[in-house]
């Protein structure tokens, strides 16, 4: 970022994705002293019309020396301060794919302009007073949201609703420092201090702060997404459950055992929350060495889930195979899906009576030998409650089930404490750890009045509160901080 505060001048970058044969428009940004005019060079508007501000000209971009035309565009202007980095800006909006926006930034770059490090437009918007951290931030989380409600949450931000309450904080924070430092510096002229007053004060800030900490989790859910493997033993119906899921053919199915010989990913949302769900290959015993490869593929696809369900065949019941991946996948939060359910002669051959009922090894020995699968409420100790979170009964090959499994994992982020609809705001991992360290400032601050230390020691921690939440927006900020946002931006933003 050091770089990008030494530089300056007039800068250039394709603002737009550049994929062949993909998209009508790509546009081309520039922003600086001389970007009105490298746009003056190339561009060529025939008849009257007026190069002003926030005008969109039609014309030609051609060669400066030779006048050959390389493309046939649109050219918008806007004059500082009135552009998304407070200086001059203009875009060339030309034909799409790849040819096009590269002869043109290349001629920006051959008069006048530098390539735009990633995240200079932005950085500049912050630097020239057009945004705080928290907006440039929030800009990064829009381009980048997987859901309506993670861009939701990212306009909000973008917007300020998270930027006012902090520099509300900030501002209280504020206050009591003066109040303190004018008794240091006027103690003789001014009455004592209420001490249990400051310390309620300070209380009701860190109750602010440990709220907005509380949304920690649910923004990281809405920016990253829930990853949920589909894991058991080879055909129950896996595949089957991740095509009716989707609404799609990712996976094949056919009735023999063993398929899916590899992790087949797919991107859904539910209930707002982006979710990736991997089908996995059929986890058992083989000798094939591919089999092999995908089987070890699903067992670590299912210990990085943050998900899984562990799908059995209601047909068959809970058998010694489905009783050992069990035990592989127990470390992360599960939900039986009993897949097959129109499979079995009544729906009461599976009640869900009790996770708790205890069946002794012998007894599931010997059903095991009489050809009879043991029921999933009739194996589970009591200690393993706790891992199995919702038991959701399908028919994936009848697309029977998928809203309760929906609903199942909704329950189960809700029961973690993590929103999926109604998020007004959202704080990522740095504004997290600024909060908290504010947080533990404030509460060594109360701790010191206690121990009825100086009024010169309250200051100390008060003031590192006040920078911690200064970060947060920007208004205490240090290039290590700007290099770590504005580098995960691309570069024509």
């Amino acid at each position: 970022m050091s770089e990008l505060l030494a530089h300056t001048g007039t800068i250039a970058a394709i603002a737009t994705a550049v994929v062949p044969q993909q998209g009508s428009v790509g546009i081309v940004r520039v922003s600086g002293d001389h970007a009105i005019a490298i746009a003056q060079t190339l561009f060529s508007a025939p008849g009257k019309q007026v190069w002003s501000s926030h005008r969109i000209l039609y014309g030609y971009i051609r060669q400066p020396q030779t006048k050959q035309i390389v493309d046939e565009a649109l050219l918008l202007i806007m004059k500082a301060p009135r552009s998304f980095t407070r200086e001059d800006v203009v875009e060339f909006h030309c034909h799409g794919g790849i040819m096009a926006v590269q002869q043109v930034l290349q001629l920006c770059l051959e008069n006048g302009a530098r390539l735009a490090q990633p995240g200079e437009f932005t950085l500049r918007a912050f630097l020239n007073g057009r945004l705080d951290l928290t907006q440039a931030e929030s800009i990064a989380d829009l381009v980048g949201a997987k859901s309506p409600q993670a861009a939701q949450t990212a306009l909000a931000g973008l917007q300020g609703k998270l930027a006012h309450p902090i520099r509300q904080l900030r501002a209280q924070c504020l206050d009591i420092l003066a109040e303190i430092e004018a008794r240091i510096d006027f103690e003789e002229d001014l009455p004592p201090l209420d001490e249990q007053r400051i310390i309620s004060e300070i209380d009701q800030v860190t109750l602010e702060i440990t709220k907005l900490l509380a949304t920690k989790d649910k923004g990281e859910l809405l920016r990253t997404g829930l990853k949920v493997a589909i894991v058991g033993r080879p055909n129950v119906g896996k595949s089957s459950l991740l095509n009716a899921w989707s609404q799609s053919d990712r996976a094949i199915v056919t009735d023999l055992p063993g398929t899916t010989r590899d992790v087949v990913e797919s991107q859904l949302v539910v209930g707002g929350i982006p979710v990736q769900v991997l089908d996995t290959a059929g986890i058992r015993e083989t000798v094939d060495q591919v089999e092999k490869i995908g089987v070890e593929r699903s067992r670590r696809a299912a210990s990085a889930a943050d998900l899984v369900l562990l799908t059995i065949d209601a047909s068959a019941g809970w058998t010694d195979a489905d009783q050992e991946i069990y035990e592989q996948v127990k470390h992360r939060p599960v939900i039986l899906v009993i897949n097959k359910i129109d499979l079995l002669e009544t729906s009461s051959q599976i009640t869900q009576k009790s996770l708790n009922k205890r069946t002794t090894e012998t007894q599931r020995t010997q059903r095991s030998r009489d050809g009879e699968g043991v029921f999933y409420d009739e194996v589970f100790r009591e200690e393993d409650d706790q891992f199995i979170r919702k038991v959701v009964k399908t028919a994936a090959a009848q697309n029977q089930g998928i809203d309760g499994l929906e609903t199942a994992i909704l329950e189960i982020v809700q029961a973690g404490k993590v929103q999926a609809a109604d998020m007004d705001l959202a704080i990522n991992q740095r504004q997290a750890a600024a909060l908290t360290k504010a947080k533990i400032d404030l509460e060594q601050v109360q701790k010191t009045i206690i121990e009825q230390l100086p009024l010169d020691f309250w200051t100390i921690d008060l003031r590192g509160a006040i920078y911690a939440l200064g970060e947060i927006t920007g208004e205490e900020v240090t290039e290590s901080v700007l290099d770590r946002i504005f580098s995960r931006f691309c570069i024509g933003k």
